[in-house]
């Protein structure tokens, strides 16, 4: 399996990275951290629009940047393709003419198939004769994603490419970026503040904070770590994979299959056998000692008591073991205190809501 290692430090004085990373050479990977936590200086640094004094980049094999032994490839020769926060699309061009550009960057005939199929993924192709200035903000960013991949490139970096766009174009625009980890054979590396889009889009999660990766690892994982400021959030969530196992028609109510149970949750229209994501906000779990009985909530699983930590204004954050996944859930202090909770502890836990992701 390819992976991407990124070694790099640099000092402005004011602001310090530090980064020692191994991430996947498949699927989104996203730097996710406030602003000013170094997310956007790492991108820049693996597109080799900054430059490190000390750093060591190599994809798929290829170095791209080894301080000690003086090399630095600079950023046209990298084998990239990169999305900013504005699409950038040449206004006096059709859309066609605009991924006919990035075109020009590879031979010919190498990257025509590429872009059928990047025009199939992103849904353009009948855009290709408008204008940029009679498209939509969430279209114009799917050509820019599409004239970055037609480059065919060996990593796509992103940088918060939803931050300009309202939320109805997000809503309009994210489904189509979900499908990149389910169809594209490069890895991405995705910028964002957003937890929505963690959410719905990451594979692995990197947690930046202060110019240093606080964690990283699989999304479920890494969200569900109880020594990142992440789980004390009040929208901290866990995402399960699930399967839809069946439809509950006369309830409105869609079962799920999940590693160590099933869930129900409000209809969804996809068939017997899709895979899904499911958002399980902290706040929305409870715990029981014993099983639950004459109660409202139909989601119901045995668990295992794996961390416990204090939180802010009288909270505790609970990591709980279900099969082979995590799950964290928000409850009062009083109540750990109450119920006496203990790693290792055989418990319930109640699940209210959830949400669909894709």
């Amino acid at each position: 399996m390819t992976t991407i290692q990124a070694r790099f430090q640099l000092d402005y004085g004011d602001f310090k990275l530090d980064v020692d990373l191994k991430l996947p050479g498949t699927g989104i990977t996203v730097l996710f951290g406030h602003s000013g936590s170094g997310k956007t200086t790492l991108l820049r640094c693996i597109a080799g629009l900054q430059r490190a004094p000390q750093g060591k980049l190599e994809i798929n094999g290829h170095v791209w940047q080894d301080s000690e032994r003086n090399i630095f490839l600079p950023t046209h020769q990298r084998s990239l393709g990169y999305v900013f926060q504005e699409a950038n699309l040449f206004p006096h061009l059709t859309v066609r003419d605009n991924l006919n550009y990035g075109l020009k960057r590879i031979k010919q005939n190498s990257g025509m198939v590429k872009l059928e199929q990047t025009l199939e993924l992103l849904g353009i192709g009948h855009l290709l004769e408008r204008m940029p200035g009679h498209l939509s903000g969430g279209e114009r960013q799917r050509v820019a994603i599409a004239r970055a991949l037609a480059l065919n490139p060996e990593v796509l970096l992103m940088d918060e490419p939803l931050a300009s766009l309202d939320y109805k174009r997000k809503q309009e625009i994210l489904p189509f970026l979900s499908r990149l980890h389910q169809q594209l054979d490069i890895p991405v590396l995705y910028v964002t503040h957003s937890q929505q889009e963690v959410a719905q889009l990451a594979d692995t999660l990197v947690i930046m904070e202060d110019g240093r990766a606080l964690a990283s690892g699989p999304l479920s994982e890494t969200q569900s770590r109880l020594d990142v400021p992440l789980a004390q959030d009040r929208e901290a969530a866990t995402v399960w994979q699930a399967t839809v196992a069946e439809h509950e028609t006369d309830y409105h109510l869609t079962r799920v299959d999940v590693v160590g149970g099933s869930l129900s949750l409000p209809a969804v229209d996809a068939p017997v056998g899709t895979r899904l994501r499911v958002q399980i906000y902290a706040r929305d779990v409870s715990i029981a000692l014993e099983t639950p009985i004459a109660t409202s909530i139909l989601n119901v699983l045995p668990a295992t008591v794996t961390g416990i930590a204090d939180g802010r204004e009288g909270q505790t954050v609970v990591q709980v073991q279900i099969g082979n996944q995590a799950l964290l859930t928000h409850i009062t202090r009083k109540s750990a205190l109450m119920l006496d909770l203990q790693i290792g502890m055989a418990v319930y836990v109640q699940i209210k809501g959830t949400s669909i992701l894709n």
